[in-house]
């Protein structure tokens, strides 16, 4: 995986872009890809690449032209099918002089135009600049894997995959996007094209959007997921038939992203089925050494080394792993920000920061992960939440039906079953949504919502003005007729795949260490296969991800298979209010650093602080924070910490200087054509 960065002037006679700004804009995200460095410039662009070397070693640096020079890339990412792609066109006359995935882009664009991004099966991020037509083309995958962010003022535009790139030009302003917070306290996350930041956007996934000289825009959408019509058919499969043809597409996907890397390829290992499968499968595709990774965890409640272990054996795996406390999750959480460069609700990113640090040391530059299992293939608790409450919605006046809900959350200590009086006035809420646009995630955004009461009175007043943009005011045309699952698997995928998990769990955390993290469950052709199922192919009764579970049958340890669904998670406000907790946390959280901040009501943060602390001191062990105070703790202080890091801090314009080993400098030949203007 790399880094890609670059400023772009759009008008007749913009200036030239500095070499010093450019390199420091690819210095702040070295790495992303610390392996080489390169830099295209001429009298109007400037594109810099970090990059980490996984295909075609010896080969394939960047920024890479087409033949005549006059169209040049900057790529992150892995098309994974760009062995077919390359026979295709080499069918059409195209010749290569590398081995890379990074040459057939330029090919397949210069044969087929932006059509080419729907034949790529990959992730990615990448900009084109047709030097000869001053057209600037950016692009990203599917389900945004890789991050784009784009800033436009003045005729010029500037990208990179990291918002501290842009933030590396000292005349871009920085300030928080109020809109994106209030998407965070709801949504979880800004969902794209908001950023966090005031005036930067951030790429769509799967859209295209396309500069033209003079500063003209065109955005496309070329993909996004779609599911079947309710009561339809479109799987006629039966069940045998359908799990066979699932075991094909994982199997091939696995094993193109094992096959197609010129380094060694590991595996992460969770303990639930969807890494298990991911790591068997690739276990098939690779002789020799298989290594895996494995987070353990301090408390119990959240450990899953038995069946981690369980599958290592099965594997025959190199196996690691790395034994995560509170403290750790606290002593870490000022990196995990820098590199989320966005407010995060959960601590979960920072036990994968660490695993991640375990992976680069142990020599490893990419990993197979699970990811996306639990989108596809319905395995979180949201589906079967909606399938209860739209079950329920048919005879609200039910004193059986709410009982369903027992049965979803074995796995937390403040387990609904312990006051169910008050959980099921919780699911009784919304009922009458039943059908509608949101159903399935109206109790996680209205719970989540409530923490927006910490916001400053200036902020609440201003966001009744400029309401933060509704996730339910964009849909696609179609998205009334599909069934119930496939609404609340697209606004999972929407909101917290796309903008969170993949992001600030995935990418972020991978790369913070320079790891690129590859997963089979978001291969586009398992993506299109899943998508089109029928419902009760991936939810049977309450049985989450059926399909899935009968093809690791013979596969995986049964005991990982019929285990209670357990999703990843990590201890949150717990690890900041301990004794030994680090003095950052009571310094951000401060009456003085809370004002400055301009986001919270100080003392309703310190009321919170206190309350937390003090209950952290006489609570047992085994017990834990409500949900509400887990989010609003980490909300706020990982708001805080990206204010002072990117809004108030100085670092961004200091980045670490960078040796370029690509350069190709174009500005004389500007000067001297418009020297002949």
């Amino acid at each position: 995986m790399c880094g890609i960065a670059g400023i772009v002037n759009l008008t007749e006679r913009g200036e030239t872009p500095s070499a010093g700004l450019l390199a420091r804009m690819i210095g702040m995200i070295r790495h992303r890809g610390p392996d080489e460095y390169g830099m295209y410039r001429d009298g109007h662009a400037g594109l810099v690449h970090a990059r980490l070397s996984i295909i075609d070693l010896a080969s394939g640096q960047q920024p890479l032209a087409n033949e005549d020079g006059s169209l040049w890339i900057i790529f992150n990412g892995e098309i994974f099918n760009y062995v077919e792609l390359r026979e295709e066109l080499e069918t059409l006359g195209h010749r290569f002089r590398t081995r890379s995935d990074t040459e057939v882009i330029v090919h397949a664009f210069e044969a087929w135009g932006e059509e080419c991004f729907a034949r790529f099966n990959g992730q990615w991020a990448l900009a084109l600049w047709d030097s000869r037509r001053r057209r600037l083309v950016l692009a990203r995958d599917r389900v945004g894997v890789r991050p784009l962010y784009i800033r436009e003022s003045g005729g010029t535009v500037w990208f990179a995959s990291e918002v501290k790139a842009i933030f590396a030009d000292p005349s871009v302003p920085r300030a928080v996007n109020i809109q994106a917070l209030a998407q965070t306290f709801t949504y979880w996350a800004s969902v794209a094209p908001l950023s966090f930041f005031e005036g930067i956007e951030e790429l769509k996934p799967g859209s295209i959007r396309v500069y033209e000289a003079g500063g003209a825009r065109r955005d496309t959408v070329y993909w996004y997921p779609k599911y079947p019509a309710r009561d339809s058919d479109p799987s006629p499969m039966d069940v045998r038939e359908a799990t066979e043809a699932l075991r094909t597409k994982l199997d091939e996907a696995t094993r193109l992203r094992m096959v197609r890397a010129d380094v060694p390829v590991g595996s992460y290992l969770s303990g639930g089925i969807d890494s298990s499968v991911t790591a068997w499968l690739g276990r098939q595709a690779k002789t020799g050494d298989f290594r895996t990774f494995s987070i353990r965890f301090d408390d119990a409640e959240f450990d899953e080394t038995r069946f981690q272990r369980a599958m290592a054996a099965t594997l025959d795996s190199r196996h690691e792993e790395y034994v995560v406390t509170r403290a750790d999750i606290a002593r870490v959480f000022p990196d995990v920000i820098w590199h989320t460069e966005r407010p995060i609700l959960r601590t979960a990113p920072a036990p994968m920061f660490l695993l991640s640090r375990l992976v680069r040391n142990a020599g490893i530059k990419a990993v197979l992960t699970g990811e996306g299992a639990d989108e596809v293939l319905g395995g979180y608790d949201i589906f079967r939440e909606a399938k209860i409450r739209e079950f329920w919605s048919r005879q609200p006046a039910s004193q059986c039906r709410p009982h369903l809900f027992d049965r979803l959350y074995p796995y937390l200590a403040r387990s609904p079953k312990r006051a169910h009086g008050l959980a099921v006035e919780f699911w009784r809420q919304g009922l009458a949504l039943a059908g509608k646009p949101g159903f399935s995630h109206d109790p996680r955004w209205r719970t989540t919502a409530m923490l927006k009461r910490f916001f400053r009175p200036e902020i609440t007043s201003s966001l009744a003005l400029r309401p933060m943009p509704d996730v339910l005011a964009s849909l696609p045309l179609e998205f009334g007729s599909w069934d119930g699952l496939g609404q609340a698997q697209f606004l999972e995928v929407a909101t917290l795949l796309s903008s969170y998990l993949i992001s600030s769990q995935g990418d972020r955390m991978l790369m913070a260490h320079s790891v690129e993290g590859r997963f089979p469950f978001l291969d586009a052709g398992v993506m299109e296969f899943c998508n089109n199922l029928q419902p009760r192919y991936k939810i049977a009764g309450l049985n989450e991800k059926f399909l899935l579970k009968r093809m690791a049958r013979g596969m995986i340890p049964a005991e990982i298979i019929d285990r209670q669904k357990q999703p990843y998670r990590a201890p949150d406000a717990i690890s900041f209010v301990h004794p030994a907790a680090p003095s950052y946390v009571q310094d951000l959280l401060s009456e003085e650093s809370v004002r400055n901040a301009g986001l919270f009501e100080p003392s309703a943060v310190c009321t919170l602080l206190s309350k937390l602390t003090e209950r952290a001191q006489a609570m047992d062990q085994n017990e834990n924070f409500s949900n509400t105070d887990n989010m609003a703790l980490v909300g706020i202080l990982s708001a805080q910490l990206v204010v002072r890091q990117f809004v108030h801090g100085s670092a961004l314009h200091d980045g670490p200087p960078v040796r370029f080993t690509t350069m190709i400098d174009r500005t004389a030949e500007h000067t001297h054509r418009e020297g002949q203007v």
